[in-house]
């Protein structure tokens, strides 16, 4: 009973601070103390709460982030240089939200929803706060349909399932930001809605980005949210929710949605920044102790749902930068044990001008095995086995002058499948060619072929494969490759390699 009238006497006291007897509106009000490097403190705003929005002078807005005894450490969204110690700020009862909708797709955004392209206004139906609980457990459904994003290599080895979160990591320039926007260009006429979310960068970048993705397509079924590299620490900070929170729009309607985290490295940085500002005790490498906190409840909302809860999935691809190769410091450690798995970038087959130089042997998928069709994985079980195999005898191959047949066999075999596996950039494979191609190369098929000559038979197992109806029949049915066939679909291939290569 006592605990009724007290949640009445709450509810009672939160509307009298909006609106008196009379309807006449009342705010409570504060002031802002001192403002520097995207950081207000403001005193005076006793009933606040984590998160809420604070209105500044000239529509300026800030969330709410550190609640001290007699002040609140406020983060800024957006332009600050106008403001001053002694302004007066007033509360907006509502917590940070982004407009979201179907009208956002093909456009550029920030994270607060203010449009950056010069495409016209949106009118847009309805707002969600960017942080948001993760879905349940008994809201789950397991990850088991592909997301296939077109490069051969990770189809093969690191497959990525719809609902799956899958680290890409690696040095600078090494082409991590290629491989996410290879995937986002592949699920064109795939019903994948994708969103490419630019945390920190330049707007130089951004824009060849965008181009890009204009020229093949793919803004049409794609959504830009760019925090600038220029913005204040707040905007960075609250963009990646912003986006999951985009994500989760269309996956509570039943869509699947892709989104790209580009990089996950600045917002860590931006979050150390605003919290050494704030005088959060500093941890290790100086980030705060809470900075794995803060990556998991973000990523923790990527899924696969239950169709009585709208069905849809969300796939997150988060990208981190290393240094100097060291995937075991503070961020890459974290977030290789949140994620499902982690797709490694070597600088050094990087410089060999292996490209995409993924190293297969510290990248994993922990799920995405499961989402492989039956065709696939039927062929990549021995492709795996073949690669290891090669690699490990081509360090002893090195120092030897003298090898038996089988070596020599297996290191033929591993360098045409290593050929295979390059691929330019912005030229992504669909699956049934990709499927072909390993095929005819686990079964010997290029075994004569000279390394250099790879990528021609490439192209041609490839329009066989367009040709060979049943083939590609039993691929998209998610069905074996039947023996027949097979038989039948090889032999094409045979015949067509030795006559156009000769």
């Amino acid at each position: 009973m006592l605990k009724n009238q007290l949640d009445l006497f709450d509810e009672f006291i939160e509307q009298a601070l909006i609106e008196d007897i009379d309807g006449n509106y009342i705010e409570e009000s504060g002031t802002v103390h001192s403002i520097d490097r995207g950081i207000a403190i403001v005193k005076g705003l006793k009933a606040v709460r984590s998160q809420e929005l604070i209105q500044f002078p000239m529509k300026a807005m800030g969330m709410a982030f550190n609640l001290d005894h007699d002040s609140v450490g406020v983060i800024m969204l957006g332009e600050y240089s106008h403001i001053k110690a002694g302004d007066r700020v007033k509360r907006t009862y509502k917590v940070a939200d982004i407009p979201v909708g179907e009208e956002y797709i093909g456009r550029a955004i920030s994270p607060l929803g203010v449009i950056l392209d010069n495409k016209g206004k949106v009118e847009y139906k309805k707002r969600m706060p960017i942080e948001r609980e993760a879905p349940a457990i008994m809201a789950r459904d397991p990850v088991n349909k592909p997301l296939q994003t077109g490069i051969k290599v990770i189809d093969a080895i690191v497959p990525i399932g719809k609902g799956q979160r899958e680290l890409i990591l690696g040095d600078r320039q090494t082409g991590k930001t290629a491989l996410a926007i290879d995937a986002i260009i592949n699920q064109k006429n795939k019903n994948v809605i994708c969103i490419y979310c630019a945390i920190g960068q330049q707007i130089s970048s951004i824009s060849k980005i965008i181009d890009v993705l204009e020229k093949k397509d793919a803004m049409s079924y794609s959504i830009i949210m760019i925090a600038e590299s220029d913005d204040p620490p707040g905007v960075a900070f609250i963009a990646p929710y912003a986006a999951a929170a985009m994500a989760e729009y269309f996956m509570e309607k039943g869509a699947d949605v892709l989104v790209v985290y580009d990089d996950l490295t600045k917002h860590a940085r931006a979050y150390r920044e605003l919290s050494l500002l704030l005088e959060r005790p500093p941890g290790r490498e100086a980030y705060p102790g809470d900075i794995f906190y803060i990556h998991s409840r973000l990523l923790e909302r990527s899924t696969q749902l239950k169709k009585e809860y709208g069905g849809g999935s969300f796939t997150a691809i988060p990208i981190i930068e290393t240094q100097a190769e060291n995937i075991s410091a503070y961020i890459p450690t974290n977030l290789i044990s949140i994620t499902d798995g982690q797709i490694y970038v070597s600088p050094k087959l990087f410089r060999k001008g292996n490209i995409p130089a993924i190293n297969i042997g510290s990248s994993v998928s922990r799920v995405g095995g499961k989402t492989q069709l039956v065709s696939y994985r039927n062929i990549t079980s021995a492709l795996k086995l073949t690669y290891s195999q090669f690699e490990e005898m081509e360090i002893f191959a090195s120092f030897a002058a003298r090898l038996d047949e089988k070596t020599r066999s297996t290191i033929n075999r591993g360098m045409r499948i290593r050929k295979a596996f390059n691929q330019q950039q912005f030229t992504p494979m669909e699956v049934d060619e990709q499927i072909g191609v390993f095929l005819a190369l686990t079964e010997g098929l290029l075994d004569d072929v000279s390394i250099e000559e790879i990528g021609d038979a490439e192209k041609i197992i490839q329009s066989v494969v367009r040709e060979h109806e049943e083939f590609a029949k039993e691929v998209s049915m998610n069905n074996s490759v039947g023996d027949e066939v097979k038989k039948d679909f090889l032999k094409m291939v045979k015949n067509r390699l030795e006559k156009e290569l000769k």
